[in-house]
C-alpha cells in the first residue's frame, strides 16, 4: 500500500532541506505543474503577471490587479505568489504587496481567499486563484473578513467603506492607518 502522506511528507522535507531549489536539473512535479498552468493562463484583461526574479525562478512571481469595477475601480494591487515543490498539493502562498483597505485583506497583506485555504484542492490552479483575487476586488465580502474594522464598515455603511476606500487609494489616512496611493 502507498502511504501518499508520507510521501508528501518526504518531498516537503526535501524542499526545505534545498531551500526550494532542487540539487538535480530534474524539474519536481510542482514546476512541471507550474509550467502547464502558466501556458493555459487565461488572465482577465486586467491582470498582468511579472517575474521579478527573472523567468528562471518561475516559481516565485507578481500578478498586478487593476479593478475595471466595483470600489475599487483604477487602483493598482500587486500581489507576490511563493509556489511549493509539492504543488498542486499544496496551494501557493499568497500576499498582498500594496497596503489596502479591504475587508478580506489585512494590513500585514494576508488574504482571506477560501482556495487559497480549507477549499484548495489540486484541480485547481494558478488561473483560478488570480480570477478569485480579482472577484475580491468586485465582491469584496464582509462575512469572512481579515480586516474586521472595514468589513463592518462594509455592512453597515456602504456610502462609508465607499468614500473610506477611495481615501486610501488616493493616499491618506482612514482611522489610524495610512495608506500609500495605489492609483
Amino acid at each position: 500500500m502507498i502511504r501518499l502522506f508520507k510521501v508528501k511528507e518526504k518531498q516537503r522535507e526535501l524542499a526545505e532541506n534545498t531551500n526550494g531549489k532542487s540539487s538535480f536539473t530534474k524539474q519536481s512535479a510542482g514546476e512541471i505543474r507550474l509550467h502547464k498552468d502558466m501556458r493555459e493562463l487565461n488572465l482577465p484583461k486586467s491582470c498582468s503577471i511579472s517575474f521579478p526574479n527573472g523567468k528562471d525562478d518561475l516559481m516565485n512571481f507578481q500578478v498586478t490587479i487593476r479593478p475595471d469595477e466595483g470600489y475599487y475601480r483604477g487602483g493598482l494591487f500587486r500581489f507576490s505568489f511563493k509556489v511549493s515543490p509539492i504543488y498542486p498539493h499544496e496551494a501557493p502562498k499568497v500576499k498582498c504587496n500594496s497596503k489596502v483597505y479591504h475587508p478580506n485583506i489585512d494590513l500585514e497583506g494576508n488574504v482571506c481567499l477560501n482556495i487559497l485555504r480549507e477549499d484548495w484542492k489540486p484541480v485547481l490552479n494558478i488561473n483560478t486563484i488570480v480570477y478569485g483575487l480579482y472577484h475580491l476586488f468586485t465582491e469584496p465580502n464582509h462575512e469572512d473578513p481579515l480586516n474586521s474594522e472595514a468589513a463592518a464598515v462594509l455592512r453597515d455603511n456602504p456610502r462609508m467603506f465607499e468614500l473610506n476606500v477611495k481615501k486610501a487609494m488616493a493616499g491618506g489616512h482612514v482611522g489610524d492607518n495610512y495608506y500609500s496611493r495605489c492609483m
